[in-house]
């Protein structure tokens, strides 16, 4: 469970400080529910980032444990460095906005005949309730050649789960190398 801590003061100047002592900044938030302004240790937040399995995670902030998931985050723009996260409580039964991850399985036939494998979408937004939520869409990718993609209507999604995405929109594929 990733460990946070509660932000007393907003101000540019505490903000900085925080960063300053290696902290990233975070808005935790959900439907019905009051905003709560945190920091975490960065490299703890990456690390833990890396190593999840599933979608939701719970983290602890200020005695209070929240089931949450990722909606967006900002990067310095010169150093890549992470400033800040949002973050939005899971709530059980409330629809939602997630990004679900794309995972290829298998070795294109194109990149034989000097193409490229591109993921054009490597999280799809679908809305659904968490419990309907899916950890991931596998997509077999072993017959693609040069040109070929796999389009959001070809994505096989479980009962309850839209996406809004335009069913043209490719999601992965193999590109013609220059």
């Amino acid at each position: 469970m990733l460990e946070g801590i509660v932000r007393d003061s907003m101000t540019k100047q505490a903000t900085k400080s925080l960063r300053r002592d290696g902290f990233l900044i975070a808005n935790i938030y959900g439907k019905g529910l009051e905003n709560v302004h945190a920091a975490f240790k960065t490299n703890e937040f990456i690390k833990f980032l890396k190593n999840k399995t599933t979608v939701a995670f719970d983290v602890n902030v200020g005695g209070n444990v929240l089931k949450v998931v990722v909606q967006e985050y900002q990067k310095c723009p010169i150093t890549s460095d992470l400033l800040h996260v949002d973050l939005m409580v899971a709530q059980p039964g409330v629809k939602a906005t997630y990004y679900v991850p794309v995972n290829g399985i298998g070795t294109p036939k194109g990149l034989k005949n000097k193409g490229l494998f591109v993921y054009h979408k490597k999280r799809v937004p679908v809305k659904t309730t968490i419990e309907n939520l899916p950890e991931s869409f596998e997509l077999t990718i072993d017959h693609l050649d040069t040109g070929d993609n796999i389009l959001v209507r070809d994505l096989v999604l479980p009962e309850g789960v839209q996406c809004f995405l335009d069913p043209r929109v490719p999601v992965v594929g193999v590109i013609k190398a220059k």
